[in-house]
């Protein structure tokens, strides 16, 4: 197999996820009734719903979290794919502390530091986060743990799920199957930043750490759906315009993936190493004792707009 060309992500973008999570964002209301902290704590889970989003800013930790759990001042979130569901019971690792009043919420972030939201309720389990620094809102759709489709989140974003191990290797080759050149690559590693899509595969074998491995090949990856099966995605490694390798893509665990390979009939497994959790760690005392400084965050797949609010703080 050729040395391999990085390429531009547009021709594989498209078959990325988009969020079955993006009904229009129509606004009822803004008198919820009730205080901001019985708001946000009427559901466990607020899922940010990132391709509804307005505006042309960013909010960092808001760019990353899946969802947001507000508890008694601690800010919660799941950022991560790995565990989701089981880490924190659900609610996911704290991130910051959090104080809710008058329908503005207050964020004081472990690494973003301080930040502040207009907080509007658009409909009975819908509320908008507008910060005013960047002219920017979230939209977040509140579950409750017992109802929240954890697996539906998962498969809708494989794609980061892939980017959640600094290495994946193969563990496992078929004995039935035509001989193929992807026989001789043992590892895959999926690059979050940058253009989200692109992956790098080595012939290394054995490599204890991953930042031991020399990366042979580079170019770009896709992710697609199958229709009528939730569970199952298509894997496309697009080394040059002619020389892709098309993959059925099955999650066996939440460390492990199954890869059928459907011109040769093999099947491969591979085993994820270096786990990355996007976020800082602390002690019990609530000092950072691990940074974990990556460049991973959601993408917004629809278009960006021009966000309708008024910034009434200036």
């Amino acid at each position: 197999m050729k040395t391999l060309k990085l390429l531009l992500g547009f021709a594989l973008s498209a078959t990325l996820f988009t969020s079955c999570y993006t009904d229009e964002v129509v606004i009822l209301d803004n008198n919820p009734g009730v205080s901001l902290n019985q708001l946000l704590n009427s559901y466990e889970l607020w899922y940010v719903d990132i391709n509804q989003t307005q505006g042309y800013g960013e909010t960092p930790f808001l760019q990353i979290a899946f969802t947001l759990s507000f508890r008694n001042g601690t800010l919660f979130a799941n950022n991560n794919l790995v565990d989701f569901g089981v880490q924190g019971n659900g609610f996911g690792v704290p991130i910051g502390n959090y104080v809710a009043y008058d329908m503005i919420l207050d964020v004081d972030h472990i690494i973003d530091g301080f930040d502040s939201f207009d907080v509007y309720q658009i409909n009975n389990n819908t509320i908008e986060l507008y910060n005013p620094f960047n002219d920017t809102s979230y939209f977040l759709r509140g579950y409750q743990r017992n109802n929240f489709d954890y697996d539906f989140i998962f498969y809708d974003n494989i794609h980061y799920f892939l980017q959640e191990y600094e290495a994946w290797e193969k563990v496992y080759t078929s004995d039935y199957g035509a001989l193929n050149e992807f026989d001789n690559e043992y590892y895959l590693q999926f690059l979050s930043g940058g253009n989200d899509s692109t992956f790098r595969s080595s012939q290394d074998v054995n490599i204890y750490d991953p930042n031991n491995i020399y990366w042979d090949y580079i170019g770009v990856y896709g992710v697609g759906d199958v229709s009528g099966n939730m569970y199952l995605k298509t894997l496309t490694l697009d080394y040059d315009f002619f020389d892709n390798e098309f993959f059925e893509l099955s999650v066996i665990n939440d460390g492990a993936i199954e890869l059928l390979h459907p011109s040769s009939g093999t099947i491969y497994e591979f085993e994820g190493k270096g786990y990355i959790p996007y976020y800082r760690s602390s002690d019990t005392q609530g000092r950072v004792t691990k940074e974990v400084d990556k460049p991973k965050k959601r993408k917004q797949k629809t278009s960006k707009v021009d966000n309708s609010r008024e910034n009434t703080r200036s």
